[in-house]
């Protein structure tokens, strides 16, 4: 070949690789926000092929500043998902970013840095799940987020900055309906949530559905300081005054390690002064009132760590779950916990009767329903959290936006009165068939309102082992009716006792923001 001909072929690979650098490099997956604290934010993208990566960022649209440090990584062969850590921002400030690959930008999108600790500031989080794709409705997930979410947030914040006080979203698993197929996670996930997820972080947790993929491993990078072995299988974050914290309670990963993890975590925020509220995510229930067949024992044993952690510090606390395709609404007994299902997100609906279900005491609502949850957390002197369900309603009943739940909890809540006994007292002797127990009305400093109600009967002074034990909620949302819907928690009928015995009771009271009373003084009673 001559010198003529060489610098002509020279010259024609330059042309086509430039060429293919500009119109053959396409953005799969828009950008998206991972790990934010006060001072740092990564942003993560996948575009088709390799090249020159950069992000543009600053306080304005300008975007004064530019950053060229990506990491890249092939995800599925030729394209590639690439990350950059934006440093040495400051909290609570807005900043704009684009990013490039090639000649290939994106829009300009921007987020807002988390608070420290010490601003006490009001922020919200989106809990939702179980997105998976229906083939029946298989653009469900992008109908939560556009016409649920982001219009819940321009409604509640403000078209101008519906996101300014959106710290993060959660997802407790099955982002996609089979974690193992590349398209699941391009067309089903971050195609629908991409007038989302550009604006705030976002945290999962791996469900069933993601079978354990290396996708999901290179889609996120999330928090490092989990097991070591098993990083980003389980991690924290604290977020201003609350610590949320992400499990894996799917096979193979259901062991002591994470639980001892676990326990050193919640043992951190019971001495940290920072944080009033800590939430935990995993992705399959304890107790499922609409689907039976989906409970696993091992949330029991995450929850018994929760309630240890709650009774010790003082702070509430919440588990997050899905898997089961509804929302339900529960809290234990003793604690000040909260048990709540955020799916579905775009998961075929569990129907009632569909399968094996039943009605459990700790369950004050469920509902077989697409929605989402927003929890707002409130710093300051007298931290709380709200949360609140918005149902899109199901097939035959689509609702726009519908509150369906609203619960308030308060750090450092204040107990009603004790309740006294009224009735039967003094031994007075009962009939069988007329053992009714009335106390006093609920009565609270703050102007609570009655939540629950528990009722203990037994035959020992001590109550050591009642012979009844009922606690009744002021509601009992299920099979699509309240079942207690104008029920007296005052008062409640007694039909299990024997003949010619004599029996002690007493009585509690709980406010619906989880605060109970002491115990009232027992009394006695001899059934005739």
């Amino acid at each position: 070949m001559n010198n003529k001909a060489h610098y002509a072929l020279l010259a024609f690979l330059f042309i086509l690789l430039s060429v293919s650098e500009i119109i053959g490099q396409d953005i799969i997956v828009e950008p998206y926000l991972q790990d934010a604290t006060p001072s740092s934010i990564h942003i993560l993208w996948e575009t088709t092929e390799g090249g020159a990566c950069q992000v543009r960022w600053g306080t304005t649209e300008v975007l004064a500043n530019q950053s060229e440090r990506v990491f890249s990584i092939i995800n599925e062969r030729p394209s590639q998902i690439h990350r950059v850590k934006l440093d040495s921002l400051s909290p609570s400030t807005t900043y704009y970013y684009q990013v490039r690959t090639g000649q290939t930008e994106s829009n300009i999108y921007h987020f807002t840095t988390p608070p420290l600790p010490e601003e006490e500031k009001t922020f919200q989080l989106v809990a939702l799940s179980d997105m998976q794709r229906d083939d029946e409705r298989p653009d469900k997930f992008k109908e939560i987020v556009e016409e649920g979410v982001l219009a819940y947030l321009a409604q509640e914040n403000g078209e101008g900055d519906m996101f300014q006080k959106l710290g993060m979203v959660i997802i407790p698993g099955d982002l996609t309906k089979d974690g193992l197929v590349y398209t699941d996670w391009t067309n089903d996930f971050f195609r629908q949530s991409k007038k989302l997820l550009p604006y705030v972080p976002v945290y999962p947790v791996l469900g069933n559905h993601e079978n354990n993929s290396d996708f999901y491993f290179n889609y996120f990078h999330l928090p490092d300081n989990g097991t070591p072995g098993y990083l980003e299988h389980w991690y924290y974050k604290d977020y201003g005054n609350m610590r949320i914290i992400g499990l894996n309670s799917n096979d193979n990963y259901t062991i002591q390690e994470q639980l001892d993890w676990l326990e050193e975590v919640l043992e951190d925020a019971e001495q940290n002064n920072d944080i009033d509220f800590v939430f935990a995510q995993l992705h399959h229930p304890h107790k499922s009132e609409l689907w039976i067949d989906g409970e696993r024992d091992y949330t029991g044993d995450v929850i018994f760590q929760l309630e240890k952690f709650s009774a010790r510090s003082g702070k509430p606390s919440i588990h997050f779950y899905g898997h089961t395709h509804g929302y339900s609404r529960g809290q234990s007994k003793d604690h000040t916990h909260l048990w709540v299902n955020v799916a579905t997100a775009g998961g075929k609906i569990d129907g009632w009767g569909e399968y094996a279900q039943t009605n459990y005491d700790e369950f004050s609502v469920s509902h077989s329903d697409y929605g989402f949850v927003l929890v707002e957390v409130v710093g300051g002197e007298d931290p709380k959290f709200r949360l609140v369900r918005l149902s899109r309603g199901n097939v035959t009943n689509p609702k726009d936006n519908e509150v369906s739940d609203i619960i308030e909890v308060k750090r450092y809540d204040v107990p009603p009165e004790t309740p006294q006994c009224l009735s039967p007292i003094e031994e007075a002797k009962v009939n069988i068939d007329k053992v009714l127990l009335t106390a006093s009305e609920f009565k609270a400093s703050d102007n609570s309102q009655h939540g629950e109600t528990q009722w203990q009967v037994s035959r020992t002074y001590n109550f050591a082992n009642p012979d009844v034990d009922i606690w009744k909620n002021h509601e009992d949302w299920y099979g699509n009716q309240n079942l207690n819907e104008g029920i007296d928690l005052t008062q409640q009928l007694i039909t299990t006792l024997k003949e010619k015995t004599t029996y002690y009771w007493r009585v509690r009271y709980r406010t619906k923001g989880l605060a109970w009373s002491e115990w009232s003084e027992s009394q006695k009673f001899v059934v005739k």
